[in-house]
């Protein structure tokens, strides 16, 4: 395999430069330019924490998980504090009166006092073992939250190390003694799965702890030796992550991943780039890494929507700073554009959950707000036709409608049985959906993961053969795929017996589906030889079916020929992570195939 990063990182031999992207609070010119508003809005937040009660993380809170599969009560606890001490850091640096600083040093104490840094789910020491029910305390598991605390306190270190020295020095020694047993000595002796083999794949974990390791080591006080250490085995991990990725760029766990995926192998570039004064500048020109950064752009659909599969959610977050800076990284004017944009759409400091608990995205954005918001974002974003063969996306639009089809496999990283899928969009509203995924649980990544309902194909825009949904693995996979980007009508078309577990081994479902530019309409065509369809539709509008035809709201109609309505259901739409995505119920439609051929036509 190609070892771009390792190489580059081997033959650095330069002093590691300093790493201050951001202003210390001792730095007062910095922070007082900032916005008034911008000022304020860190400041109301800071004083919504003054008196903070940090939540207590009992023992028997981190038993829960292996207990009764839920994860997200701890989880609540766990980032409330991370999110109360980042409001309450920021707000000092801005005032920098000392008026947030007990807080602060509470907070401080509070997770440097924490049993363990990694959640729950990954409480373990090898890839897919069992967690233990509680942490060993003596050996340090690196997840990808151990990191993130790791980052963070880095940065309340770095940030207003004279203003906690003025209380007491042991504050910034317990920081750096926990950044040394907790991030640092266990990453450079142990190898967690994350950090890659050249036969093991790989995913957003590997970029995401290491940007996460790489942002302790340069900021927090360690000698140039272990920097140096640090900076050869991240530059590995790159390299490990890059090995799955198509040169396409096309992200396999989908936009929302992106953020975990693409965009930190972007700030792992960026700190690389950083300390070693400029040494990894050629790696942004690679085409790799372009096709990478674009990707957010070209699975888009409209304002808050994007095209998913897998665990990815129809509405992914607006895209903001990460988004804007990598585009600028990698010369790609259009990306930065549709960045800057979207950020603009409301102008908030932090655009998702991420960045709450997240003190160096915090930062990122804070001091690139104003050259974000003053870009010139008004020319027309152009959503380009196109096809990732790595993963078997296929996108496609004409200012009406956009539709996408995934063909490729059922081994996606979060995967989903959804081969052959299609999702389609008109005017920027949601036609035929991918409803996503439920709050995670520990059903959620465990051998019952394909029975839960949003993972199964009948749950997508999928047929129903002989009684039998998609199976999951690389061995169920669309095969004979074509593909045809011509200007006025794209099509894709394939063969989908394969992705499912059929025992009579002659059966045959082509599906092909093109968007027909000048008539503004999508065409459906299923043929087969099976006996027995079911075909699932799933609408975000309320369906009628009137004979052949479907009214989908006051949105779309489809007309159908060779089947007949046997069902529409209501899926209630319950789950906090779905609510997210999804105003209101979806609903499924299920076909009966008459003939052997069907065909829809949607407008």
């Amino acid at each position: 395999m190609e070892m771009r990063f390792k190489d580059i990182a081997a033959t650095f031999n330069g002093d590691f430069q300093d790493f201050c992207p951001f202003p210390n609070a001792t730095n007062r010119e910095a922070y007082e330019k900032l916005p008034e508003h911008i000022k304020q809005e860190i400041l109301s937040e800071g004083e919504s924490f003054l008196g903070y009660e940090y939540p207590v993380i009992r023992a028997t809170d981190f038993m829960r998980f292996k207990r009764t599969g839920n994860r997200v009560a701890f989880e609540d606890v766990y980032f409330a504090r991370r999110h109360a001490l980042n409001g309450l850091v920021l707000a000092e640096c801005v005032e920098h009166k000392g008026r947030f600083l007990d807080d602060i040093i509470n907070g401080i104490f509070a997770i440097c006092e924490e049993s363990a840094w990694q959640l729950p789910p990954h409480n373990s020491y090898l890839r897919d073992t069992p967690q233990f029910i509680l942490p060993d305390a003596t050996r340090p598991v690196i997840d990808l939250f151990a990191a993130e605390t790791g980052a963070m306190l880095a940065w309340v270190g770095a940030l207003l190390k004279e203003e906690l020295d003025e209380v007491s020095p042991f504050i910034f020694t317990r920081i750096q003694h926990e950044l040394s047993f907790r991030i640092i000595t266990p990453y450079l002796k142990e190898h967690f799965w994350w950090m890659g083999k050249p036969d093991e794949p790989m995913c957003n974990w590997t970029v995401w702890c290491t940007q996460n390791v790489l942002l302790t080591a340069f900021t927090a006080a360690f000698d140039a030796e272990i920097r140096r250490a640090v900076f050869q085995k991240a530059a590995s991990s790159c390299d490990y992550f890059l090995k799955d990725y198509g040169e396409d760029g096309c992200c396999d766990e989908g936009a929302q991943y992106y953020r975990h995926a693409g965009l930190c192998l972007f700030g792992c570039m960026d700190i690389l780039n950083q300390v070693s004064d400029g040494y990894f500048e050629s790696l942004f020109q690679w085409e790799k890494i372009k096709n990478i950064a674009a990707y957010i752009l070209n699975v888009h659909v409209d304002d808050k929507y994007y095209f998913n599969f897998a665990d990815c959610s129809a509405v992914a977050g607006r895209a903001g700073v990460r988004e804007f800076l990598f585009g600028k990284a990698t010369g790609q004017p259009e990306l930065t554009r549709f960045a800057a944009r979207d950020f603009q759409t409301d102008g908030k400091l932090y655009t998702d959950e991420v960045n709450q608990i997240n003190l160096y995205y915090r930062l990122e954005t804070i001091f690139t707000y104003e050259e974000i918001m003053n870009y010139d974002a008004r020319s027309p974003i152009f959503h380009k036709d196109i096809f990732y063969p790595s993963v078997g996306l296929f996108i496609a639009h004409d200012g009406e409608l956009s539709l996408a089809v995934k063909a490729g496999d059922n081994d996606d990283s979060h995967n989903h049985n959804d081969t052959g899928s299609l999702t389609l969009y008109k005017n920027g509203k949601p036609v035929l959906a991918d409803i996503g995924v439920e709050s995670y649980t520990q059903k959620t990544f465990s051998p019952r993961r394909y029975e839960i309902w949003t993972m199964q194909s009948g749950y997508h825009n999928l047929p129903t053969i002989n009684g039998r949904d998609e199976k999951d693995g690389s061995n169920y996979c669309a095969t004979n795929v074509c593909v045809s980007l011509n200007d006025a009508m794209p099509t894709i078309s394939m063969e989908l017996a394969t992705a499912y577990a059929l025992p009579d081994t002659e059966v045959s479902y082509v599906r092909s589906v093109t968007l027909d530019k000048q008539t503004h309409s999508v065409h459906l065509l299923d043929k087969t030889n099976a006996d027995q369809v079911i075909l699932n539709f799933i609408t975000y509008e309320k369906p009628e079916v009137t004979e052949n035809l479907i009214q989908i709201g006051t949105i779309a109609q489809a007309e159908f020929t060779g089947a007949e309505l046997l069902a529409i259901e209501v899926l209630p739409i319950t789950d906090a992570r779905l609510k997210k995505a999804w105003d209101h119920d979806l609903y499924r439609i299920r076909l009966t195939m008459t003939n052997p051929e069907f065909h829809m036509t949607i407008q």
